[in-house]
């Protein structure tokens, strides 16, 4: 089981996305837990997180969150804009296992 966590400025607009991404870890079979929160509940989903992955509206907190969970082991990435914006559930999920493949912070 992979847990992906999704953070925005609420956790409401990486809502649909979280739900495209997990219909698309459904079709291919992956045991996959994908939620989506606030970037204000960091350290709270820190604990059972495998990779983290943040909303374009929130890049000016990536230096901040990816220096809190390398200490971690967790990757953390951006969401590209246009899959975000596409709501491209694929892709994303996609990046999500590619980092937690790889255990690369970017």
């Amino acid at each position: 089981m992979i847990r992906i966590v999704l953070l925005c400025g609420g956790g409401m607009s990486t809502s649909v996305l979280m739900k495209r991404m997990q219909a698309e870890a459904d079709k291919k079979g992956l045991e996959a837990e994908i939620s989506a929160f606030g970037e204000g509940h960091l350290r709270k989903v820190i604990p059972y997180a495998d990779v983290i992955l943040l909303g374009p509206q929130i890049r000016f907190t990536f230096k901040r969150i990816s220096d809190e969970c390398l200490g971690h082991g967790i990757p953390v990435a951006m969401i590209p804009n246009a899959d975000y914006g596409m709501m491209d559930g694929r892709k994303v999920l996609a990046l999500a296992e590619k980092l937690i493949e790889e255990g690369k912070v970017r």
